[in-house]
């Protein structure tokens, strides 16, 4: 099938009439509705007649109160960060020895685990501590890690707004 003039002329005439692709695919026949898509398209027609059936539905309003709709939170994605909580309160810091500091390597079941600075950084290490029997940080560090969950839902309270 080839797009003779008529044919083309045919086609502008049906599409402004506001036929759809394939209505005009059936009434010029041996052609497809992509056909007819792709001509238009090159041909760059546009300004369509609306079809009465073109015209969006009015919604239904729903009668049935078996689902109650439950509101969305406004932020979606990643919502760790979202919430404006305040600044944890610094824990009192204490002064670390430095011969009692240790390196990654140098750490066993009687020293305190607590990691102190940036990993990244040449300044980062261990706390080194005696560790308190059965748990891997000092008495000091075992305080601070280990809070009752009761306080630890009443500091961290996220900001709702």
């Amino acid at each position: 099938m080839s797009w003779t003039d008529e044919r083309v002329e045919l086609l502008k005439k049906l599409w402004a009439d506001g036929l759809s692709a394939s209505q005009i695919a059936a009434e010029l026949g041996g052609i497809t509705r992509n056909a007819v898509i792709g001509k238009v398209h090159r041909l760059g027609l546009s300004g369509r007649a609306k079809s009465p059936s073109a015209s969006p539905r009015p919604r239904k309003p729903r009668t049935s109160g078996h689902m109650m709709r439950v509101p969305r939170a406004a932020i979606r994605g990643n919502t760790a960060l979202a919430y404006d909580y305040a600044p944890e309160p610094e824990p009192e810091l204490i002064e670390i020895p430095l011969e009692q500091r240790k390196s990654l390597l140098q750490l066993n079941e009687a020293t305190c685990h607590w990691p102190v600075g940036d990993p990244g950084s040449t300044e980062f290490f261990f706390c080194g501590g005696e560790a308190t029997e059965g748990q891997p940080y000092c008495s000091y560090h075992c305080r601070v890690a280990y809070q009752p969950a009761s306080e630890r839902r009443r500091e961290k309270r996220p900001f709702r707004g």
